[in-house]
């Protein structure tokens, strides 16, 4: 079998047959009257106008058969048969279509439509013409490759040769839109804030630092779009959205990329509870339009968006399936003996709320299969949420969770800026002793709070673990076109 240098040198002594016949293998333009989803849609009224067409796409696989060839091209939209005949388009560009053309190559073809004694739509070539000649050829069997890793690296070939793959990328941009609509239509304005931002916040995560040398400053990638969304609150826009990037410089799973995408949307005068209901009610219409069905299976259950979203306390889920009969009163030492036994691995200077979600992800978020709504957050866990009227040891939140992952977190957002400064300075104690991902004071914000915030409900969905819930995938890296990848060595 040639080696991979051997068939591109081969490829390259073909490239430069057809530069010698006087042909550009990458020409500048193209002359395609259809695309191959509108023949194949509209063959019947084409064919019948008896006209000579162009098409073009990928040779995807090529039949000699003597003096004919059967081919089969892909431009994307769909593929389509192609017949070249010797004595239809001539000796010489036969022979030079023989000598010079792989699978991989993208080809212009002009001929006419028929149906083939087999019933197949094909395109008979009067004309032929290159329009890139590719130097390495396609994998024929890309997904017996035993290195996953090989896929993600190339994704494009991933996508190209599985139509599984690429049919999950159209969905995730299906959902994007459709969630786009629900926002648009419930009068939600699409903004957007900076990427690069001077203190990173709205979120307990390690950032990515930069430094920019003009300004002679320490910089972060955003983790959260929340704080500069809510300061779009304090300038009047009561609806807002936005669909972005954000970036975590903490550990990648099959539920991790540090880069990431988010959608998070904040409206003035709602609350926690106004938004779970906002919320159940776009999941459910995301799974009508995009799957056109109420279900979805996802590791083998059947997940049901007919009936009404369960409810269930943190603490209660704490009790229930972690075994923790005393969640709110445990001690510090205890706990720690609780996550280990559990699991959970343990780091200096994690506090109480912190070993506690360690113990509920481990233990009690994958129990949680039909979509939940997780409600009674200790205040140490958000220290960007209202507190709850009814207890204030609470926070006034919830988290959707489904399939055993949580997609959705929201609260009634704190506007109190005497309450957020001492919630930031809590955050501050905690980072001081070893909690790397506490949430930062931020003085710039407290400064905007402190002009009037109204009272507002916040939600954030993250992207890709949805698209991994709604197409029963189980590695983000499935979702992500291009995920974060180490080196290859």
């Amino acid at each position: 079998m040639a080696s991979l240098e051997e068939i591109r040198q081969t490829r390259l002594q073909k490239l430069k047959l057809l530069q010698e016949n006087g042909i550009d293998p990458y020409p500048v333009t193209s002359n395609i009257d259809y695309t191959l989803l509108e023949i194949v849609s509209r063959f019947a009224t084409i064919s019948k106008k008896k006209k000579p067409i162009s098409i073009g796409g990928r040779v995807m696989s090529l039949r000699p058969q003597g003096a004919l060839t059967f081919l089969n091209i892909n431009d994307g939209t769909g593929g389509f048969q192609v017949l070249i005949k010797k004595d239809g388009v001539g000796d010489a560009s036969f022979s030079l279509f023989d000598q010079t053309i792989d699978i991989g190559d993208f080809v212009e073809f002009s001929g006419s439509l028929f149906i083939t004694k087999r019933n197949e739509k094909t395109l008979e070539v009067k004309t032929w013409t290159i329009l890139s000649k590719s130097l390495r050829p396609l994998p024929e069997k890309w997904h017996g490759l035993q290195d996953m890793e090989e896929r993600f690296r190339r994704r494009y070939l991933d996508a190209l040769m599985s139509q599984e793959v690429k049919d999950r990328f159209i969905t995730r941009s299906k959902i994007i839109s459709e969630i786009r609509n629900v926002l648009d239509t419930a009068g939600y304005l699409e903004v957007e804030t900076p990427a690069l931002q001077p203190l990173y916040g709205g979120a307990s995560a390690e950032p990515f630092v930069t430094h920019h040398n003009a300004l002679d400053m320490d910089m972060y990638l955003r983790i959260s779009d929340e704080l500069y969304l809510k300061r779009m609150l304090v300038a009047g826009f009561p609806k807002v959205y936005e669909l972005s990037k954000d970036f975590r410089n903490e550990g990648i799973d099959v539920t991790h990329n540090p880069e990431f995408t988010m959608v998070e949307f904040y409206e003035a005068f709602s609350d926690a509870t106004k938004q779970m209901a906002f919320v159940e009610a776009m999941f459910k219409t995301l799974v009508k339009k995009v799957f056109k069905k109420n279900s979805i299976e996802y590791s083998g259950d059947a997940i049901d968006f007919t009936k009404k979203f369960a409810v269930i306390s943190y603490f209660d889920l704490l009790k229930r399936y972690a075994l923790i009969p005393n969640p709110e009163t445990i001690s510090h030492t205890e706990l720690v003996l609780k996550a280990t036994q559990s699991g959970v691995a343990v780091s200096k200077g994690d506090s109480i709320a912190k070993l506690l979600d360690g113990i509920y992800k481990k233990t009690c978020r994958p129990k949680l299969v039909q979509p939940t709504f997780v409600v009674d957050y200790p205040v140490e866990y958000l220290p960007l949420a209202k507190r709850n009227p009814k207890n204030p040891k609470y926070v006034d939140a919830f988290q959707l969770v489904a399939g055993g992952i949580e997609l959705v977190k929201a609260f009634s957002e704190l506007n109190d800026p005497i309450d957020q400064v001492l919630r930031f300075s809590e955050q501050e104690k905690n980072k001081a002793a070893g909690e790397a991902d506490a949430q930062r004071k931020d003085d710039d914000f407290i400064e905007a709070m402190e002009y009037g915030m109204p009272p507002a409900g916040g939600v954030g969905i993250g992207i890709d673990r949805l698209v991994m819930f709604l197409t029963d995938t189980k590695n983000i890296k499935e979702v992500i076109f291009f995920p974060t990848m180490r080196h290859k060595e």
